[in-house]
């Protein structure tokens, strides 16, 4: 059993997801904003999260980690190559914007690598997907073809490349090489906006062509 529950919060509308598995364990992936809103959806889920997972960290993707962390009491996972941008708005993007708040939250607790983790019911499999940002990443849950993609792919469009550390050619390598090679009809849930699929994306992604 897996259920994704998609919440966009903040004025960016950026997704965050409530992944549930046996026994109401949940992860909580990329609370960007409105911990008390996500505070509320888990309780009348009644879920029990275990984790909070990021797929990169812009601040819109990290803002209200810190709330959700202690309220929760657990860890934070986040790739290595951004382990500093939870502490940095300069790095996270939070001082780009004159009218956010700048977002500096404590260090992850651990780091996300490559290749397959098991995070209490759940079996991940953690793809590293840079070009947006250097430290972005992917979880795909094979049993139930279901991805996760922070702002790498979007349905008929592509991630942002123009922030520091983006790079297109490299996020284009990301799709094809990691999002792409999925079977058509995984679903894939991208940082915002609507969910899609390996195969819709293929046919009619114009970022895609000719790549």
């Amino acid at each position: 059993m897996l259920k994704v529950h998609t919440y966009p919060l903040g004025p960016i509308g950026t997704n965050c997801y409530i992944v549930m598995g046996e026994d109401g364990k949940c992860l909580i992936i990329d609370p960007g904003a409105e911990s008390k809103k996500i505070n509320t959806k888990i309780n009348k889920l009644e879920a029990k999260p275990i984790a909070i997972l990021l797929t990169h960290a812009h601040f819109d993707h990290i803002g209200a980690v810190d709330q959700v962390r202690d309220r929760f009491k657990i860890p934070v996972l986040i790739h290595e190559a951004e382990k500093d941008w939870l502490l940095n708005p300069n790095l996270n993007g939070s001082s780009r914007y004159p009218g956010f708040p700048p977002v500096q939250n404590a260090a992850a607790d651990a780091y996300l690598e490559e290749g397959i983790v098991e995070i209490g019911p759940f079996t991940i499999d953690v793809r590293h997907t840079p070009g947006h940002s250097p430290g972005s990443v992917s979880f795909v849950f094979h049993e139930y073809k279901t991805a996760i993609v922070g702002d790498t792919l979007f349905k008929q469009s592509i991630g942002r490349t123009d922030l520091p550390g983006g790079n297109t050619r490299k996020l284009l390598s990301s799709i094809h090489e990691q999002l792409l090679s999925l079977d058509d009809d995984y679903t894939i849930y991208p940082g915002h906006g609507f969910p899609t699929t390996p195969g819709e994306e293929k046919d009619s992604n114009p970022f895609l062509n000719g790549f």
